[in-house]
């Protein structure tokens, strides 16, 4: 029996400065929502000189939204607040209730790791309000964190973060404070990202700009990494441990490669898939251990089948759907926790619900990318004017013939909601994903003789 992919756009949204990260509520009875982070470079004028240039500005914006997305013909979501904030370079929520309220933390261009909890107001809808902040050492940025909490543990709550200095620290929770516990060089250039292993949350992942990829035991001082991978040959700027499977971690890399591993042998990975653009974000399913999203910078956002990879068959991940709509970086992407009825949804030629005017373009603009900390910058037009992703071929493509190896193994289909983000189109879009039984095939018609 083959499987049929569907994705479909419910809405898009303006977020005005540039996005780079979103997020949905993972406490069942907040999941529906979302919030959504920007980062905006503002430069100075080009005529200073670099002596006299200041340190270049770097703003942001926390947007909230509530999700109803069983509302037909309305698009889904409902902005309920904006804040202006120092840039935001991730968001993650914490796994568990914190004093019985959604605690979100995000990590700043001002180098601190700011928390938000979630209230209710009296009109019904949801708000953020500023809870803690906690400083990471001047000029440095706040990359990445994540939360120990991966598995709904709540007890010890911890927060590890990396920094634009190479940098890790390690903080905890307490009633009414986040105290770094421990902080390390960590990388050579810009730390783009830390995790734990959700698993063991003594244990800490590391990946940054020097291309290594190392693994760190809090138990056992930050002195040394418990091992140093140098498998992927540029940046590391993505890691997420399988919070369904144990020992298992996917990580990704400018060098366009997600990789799947086993923790307890690093030497080797279990796959490569190579997925034609930098890997910015990886994220495992909620629910479903074998699904993997991967944000693609140049290539767009798509969603890889792990299993054969987790049962040590050495294959690539074949992608099951991908998600082409965004016309710059693809960066920030998550699924969600709402359930969605399993109804056929329209066909793909239906025009999507946008919330906004978008223009069209017979063509992309040329664009610059540049790193979050502005340390390189890099045109994305060739030397014959082609602009790169175009040149990019999209995954390949696998069918998954067989019924056992489906995401869903004890229902017929499966449908999950999206949202994802990309940078310098400043837009986010939430979408939605079908994967079900492909209809029995029609004859085919008789070929006509010549």
């Amino acid at each position: 029996m083959g499987w049929q992919s569907r994705t479909r756009t419910l809405q898009v949204f303006d977020t005005e400065l540039s996005a780079d990260t979103v997020e949905w509520c993972p406490l069942p009875q907040f999941s529906h929502v979302l919030a959504c982070g920007t980062y905006q470079l503002q430069k100075g004028d080009e005529k200073q000189t670099a002596e006299n240039c200041p340190a270049p500005n770097r703003i942001g914006r926390l947007y909230l939204f509530e999700c109803n997305p069983q509302t037909s013909f309305i698009p889904p979501l409902t902005e309920t607040q904006r804040r202006d904030t120092p840039a935001i370079l991730d968001l993650k929520w914490c796994h568990v209730p914190i004093s019985e309220r959604p605690v979100l933390g995000m990590a700043t261009a001002s180098g601190e790791i700011q928390l938000y909890k979630l209230m209710g107001s009296q009109q019904g809808t949801c708000g953020l309000e500023h809870e803690l902040s906690t400083g990471l050492g001047p000029d440095r940025l706040a990359l990445s964190l994540d939360w120990s909490t991966g598995r709904g543990e709540s007890s010890d709550v911890r927060v590890v973060s990396s920094d634009s200095s190479g940098s890790l620290t390690a903080l905890s929770l307490g009633e009414a404070s986040l105290n770094a516990v421990c902080q390390w060089k960590a990388h050579d250039f810009e730390a783009w990202i830390a995790a734990f292993s959700y698993w063991d949350t003594q244990i800490v992942y590391s990946g940054g700009d020097d291309c290594k990829l190392k693994g760190w035991d809090l138990r056992m001082g930050p002195s040394s990494p418990t091992f140093t991978s140098k498998r992927h040959t540029m940046g590391v700027c993505s890691i997420h441990s399988n919070p369904h499977r144990e020992h298992i971690l996917a990580t990704g890399s400018y060098d366009e490669n997600v990789l799947l591993w086993d923790g307890r042998n690093m030497k080797q990975p279990l796959s490569e898939t190579a997925v034609g653009g930098g890997v910015w974000r990886l994220k495992w399913h909620p629910s479903e251990e074998h699904l993997l999203l991967a944000a693609c910078m140049h290539n767009d956002f798509h969603i890889l089948h792990c299993q054969k990879a987790m049962e040590g068959q050495d294959a690539p991940c074949p992608v099951l759907a991908s998600y082409i709509l965004h016309n710059s970086l693809a960066y920030g992407a998550d699924w969600s926790r709402l359930p969605l009825s399993n109804s056929t949804p329209p066909s793909p030629q239906e025009p999507p619900q946008i919330s906004v005017g978008l223009t069209e373009s017979g063509g992309h603009l040329r664009i610059q990318y540049e790193s979050p900390t502005a340390s390189f910058d890099t045109s994305l037009e060739d030397d014959s004017g082609r602009y790169i992703p175009d040149q990019c071929s999209l995954p390949e493509k696998s069918s998954v013939p067989d019924p056992v190896t489906s995401p869903a193994r004890d229902s017929q289909s499966l449908s999950c909601l999206m949202a994802s983000c990309s940078f310098y189109d400043h837009m986010m879009h939430v979408w939605r994903w079908d994967w079900s039984p492909e209809d029995k095939q029609k004859p085919s018609e008789p070929v006509p003789s010549s």
